[in-house]
């Protein structure tokens, strides 16, 4: 039988396998509980219909990168789909803080904050039927991104499935709810790639299913023009960081036929930082290996992130 290391060795969302992950203590609603005896609810709101908001940050070097921007993104999240989290941004701040000390974590973690609804009378719609307050988990893991990974590049398959309008389902919204992504990821797998490019509703490029897109044509950064792609702090990080240095980065529409002559690729997100691509639906992009722009945009973003 394959591993789910093995057969997720090319995922964008892979790492190493690190023993420590099996001891980490999970926060759940204020409690430490070891990782196989974190549960909610069969009634809770994000079981039941994915009613939730989320938020994946980073832990390098003791400090959590972009805080403020992902509490700002959490908390416009919530509000936008009228969810009363029930702790102030510094509460919030203190119990990731807190589940990182609890696990003694001071480099390297990965964390995912989920806050979902809370617990409903029935399983139904309906948000008047919570009882209670909202229930807020936070999961830390060690991850370390796969070295081969960046090494050999990741290959893209173009999904059928495109990226949706903001009155249809905002993705700029972290929401619990992203079956029609992973519809993408398993049409992308199914094709033998790692991971799925996504259209938008004009049939320009928007973003992969878990991460931001990029190419480079003739030193230049082109990514979308935002509209219709996840409003990604790793993306915005490289834009600011790859410009602060003197370099041109463009927030435009373009095209699968565009992306196929790129010179080169890559993804961006929290957990991989910049990420090389060198195969799209079967096509070699550039020279096939990880290019020096691609290097130079990931050390720029490594050392903002740093700085």
């Amino acid at each position: 039988m394959t591993s789910a290391s093995t057969s997720t060795a090319g995922s964008a969302q892979g790492y190493q396998d690190d023993p420590r992950n099996d001891r980490v203590l999970v926060y759940v609603d204020g409690a430490f509980v070891p990782r196989t005896e974190a549960r909610v609810s069969v009634f809770d709101s994000g079981f039941v219909l994915g009613d939730g908001v989320w938020e994946g940050l980073r832990l390098k070097n003791g400090r959590l990168i972009q805080l403020d921007a992902h509490l700002d993104r959490l908390f416009e999240g919530a509000n936008s789909i009228a969810l009363d989290i029930g702790m102030s941004r510094e509460e919030v701040a203190g119990a990731v803080q807190a589940t990182l000390d609890r696990n003694g974590m001071t480099d390297g973690a990965h964390v995912r904050l989920m806050v979902t609804r809370g617990v409903k009378k029935t399983v139904n719609q309906d948000p008047r039927f919570i009882l209670g307050k909202a229930t807020v988990v936070i999961v830390a893991e060690y991850k370390t991104p796969r070295p081969e990974t960046k090494a050999r590049g990741l290959a893209l398959f173009t999904s059928t499935f495109r990226t949706s309008t903001p009155d249809v389902f905002d993705l700029r919204l972290n929401s619990h709810s992203r079956l029609n992504l992973i519809q993408a990821l398993i049409q992308a797998i199914n094709a033998g790639a790692d991971e799925a490019l996504m259209l938008d509703p004009q049939g320009f490029v928007a973003s992969c299913n878990s991460t931001n897109f990029f190419i480079v044509r003739r030193g230049t950064l082109w990514t979308s023009t935002g509209a219709f792609c996840f409003k990604g702090l790793t993306r915005q990080a490289v834009l600011d960081a790859w410009r602060a240095a003197g370099g041109t980065a463009e927030e435009r529409p373009f095209t699968l036929a565009e992306t196929y002559a790129a010179d080169e690729a890559f993804i961006t997100g929290t957990l991989g930082g910049v990420t090389p691509v060198t195969r799209i639906d079967g096509r070699t992009i550039g020279t096939g290996q990880p290019g020096p722009v691609t290097q130079l945009a990931s050390e720029r973003y490594q050392a903002w992130v740093t700085r």
